[in-house]
Order: C-alpha cells, then structure tokens, then sequence
C-alpha cells in the first residue's frame, strides 16, 4: 500500500468508494468520470504503479484482472462486448500512478478518452 495513493485509500476504506466486485487480489469500483454507460476499474490490491513495474511475482494478480473482466462481462447486463484499457504513465493519461484498468461497454466507439 502507498500512504499518498487514492485507490489503496480506497481499499483501506479511508475514502468512500462502492466496491462493485473484489476477490482476493483485485477490486473493481465504478470510474468517478464514466467515459461509457458502464466505465468500471479494475484494480489489483497491490500497490503495483503501472505495466512497467509488474513483477514475475504478480503473474497471478494480472491474471486475475482478466479473469475480473470476464466476470463482468458475464455479470453485468449488456456488458459482453467491452474494451479493457490500461494506461501507462502520466504523458499517456494515467492521473493515478497504481496500475488499474478501465472496463468499457454500453457504446458503439473506437476510441474513449480515459
């Protein structure tokens, strides 16, 4: 966990967030700036910055944020056919440094701007 994080403050409950869906290693929780009828990240609980700082170790945990968007397109109404978005530092538009990524679906597009 990181004390200057928003997402393990979120974990850590100490800012208010719906958790929509969590297993062991990851959460999910609904995008406070929806760029889609249903705009959902997908979070590991490891504080892991961005791509580039996954270890061999975490093999696991990205694992399970595959697995994670599968649940929800399985889950959630209309949610078969979505994007699953990561990006990687803050010159590409990632404004929280630990490593989420956006689940998309709702909205025929070949872009969103997250």
């Amino acid at each position: 966990m990181s004390s200057n994080c928003v997402f393990c403050k979120i974990l850590n409950q100490e800012i208010p967030a719906t958790i929509i869906a969590q297993n062991d290693t990851v959460f999910v929780i609904k995008d406070i700036h929806p760029q889609a009828p249903l705009h959902y990240l997908i979070i590991p609980k490891k504080h892991v910055a961005d791509l580039t700082h996954i270890q061999p170790k975490d093999r696991d945990c990205v694992a399970d944020i595959l697995f994670m968007a599968q649940q929800l397109s399985q889950t959630l109404p209309n949610a078969r056919q979505f994007k699953l978005i990561a990006n990687n530092g803050p010159a590409v538009g990632q404004s929280v440094l630990h490593l989420h990524f956006h689940f998309l679906s709702g909205i025929k597009s070949n872009s969103f701007s997250v």
